[in-house]
Parts: structure tokens; sequence; C-alpha cells
């Protein structure tokens, strides 16, 4: 009984629990697989504010994350989620990512951080390039370019509903609105 190490304090754990969609089991689950990634960088125990301030490099999460390896966004996805916008992610930049790729998540939270991923230039706003670079990652580079461009423009015609060749966040979410499978493709299991 003696012999448990302590991860988080209590407080900590209410804390993420306050801030996600996990339990204090799922917290310390996700804390074990952060730590697999790099035991050599994370302590077993987490002292102060060593929750942000420890992180994994860009190349180990996209690399060693098996919730990423196959998803074309993985690179984005880090980058989006880490606080340093480069990809290098920390305990707590991991927990909000899986917490918000959990089956718990709201809608509205899901599609907030799709057209973040989706927001390659960082605008506020889906444009031609954006869609762009999402086809090159979705289709490994394999479309011709008259076949990309084509795809661009039939996307900004069903969806740009006040014409300005660009894709707001409220057009953004009515697309996904339409798009039933959505929410099922927009998850990690831990």
């Amino acid at each position: 009984m003696g012999n448990k190490l302590v991860t988080f304090t209590d407080q900590q754990l209410e804390n993420y629990q306050d801030c996600t969609f996990f339990t204090r089991k799922d917290i310390l689950r996700v804390y074990k697989r952060f730590r697999e990634v790099r035991p050599d960088l994370v302590p077993k125990r987490m002292k102060q504010n060593e929750p942000i301030t420890v992180k994994i490099p860009l190349a180990d999460s996209i690399e060693k994350l098996t919730e990423l390896r196959e998803n074309p966004f993985r690179k984005r996805i880090c980058e989006v989620f880490s606080r340093d916008g480069k990809g290098n992610l920390s305990f707590e930049d991991f927990l909000d990512l899986l917490s918000v790729f959990s089956e718990q998540a709201p809608r509205d939270i899901k599609v907030f951080y799709a057209f973040k991923i989706y927001d390659f230039d960082s605008d506020q706003h889906i444009g031609p390039n954006d869609i762009d670079q999402a086809l090159a990652l979705l289709t490994r580079q394999e479309l011709m370019p008259e076949e990309k461009q084509q795809i661009i423009e039939k996307v900004i015609e069903e969806a740009d509903v006040d014409g300005d060749g660009k894709l707001s966040y409220m057009e953004f979410d009515h697309v996904i609105t339409r798009a039933p499978d959505f929410l099922s493709t927009f998850h990690i299991r831990i």
C-alpha cells in the first residue's frame, strides 16, 4: 500500500478532469502513453510546472504515437495542439489533443479544432491554399494539378455562402453538419 507512485496530486487530477473529457483513470492512462514515447525525457512523477515544460519533440510525436502514426494530418495536429506552435507536445498539450479526439468530446469542440487543423495559414479562413494542402496530405500528392484545381473550385462553390472565395468558420461548420461521418472519423481511442 505504501509502494504506490503518485504521478499527480489529487488537485492536479481534479483540474485535468475539469478541463478535459476524461476520468482520473483516463488521465493516468494518457500520461502512461505520453511517457512511453520518451521515457528518457518524461519523469515518472510530474512536479510543479513539468506538465507544460517537459515536451516530446515533434519527430517523436508523429513517429512513435500510434494514435497519430497513420493520420495524414499528424504533423498539423501536433502543431495545432502544441503551445509552441511547432508540434512539440507537453503532457497538457497531449492531454488536450486526446481529449478533443475522444468519443466524449462534443461535436462543436471537434468542429472548432478541425477548422484549426485545416486552416494551415492560420488566417481564420479555409482558402484555396488550405484546401490544396489538405488534398496533398489526403491523396499523397497523387492528383494531377487540374484535378486538384477542380476539387478546390467545387469545395469553394459548394460551401462558400458569402462568395468571398474562402470558408469562414460558420461555413465550415455548416458543411460539417451535412457530413454525418465527421464525428466517427474525428476520433482517437486511448
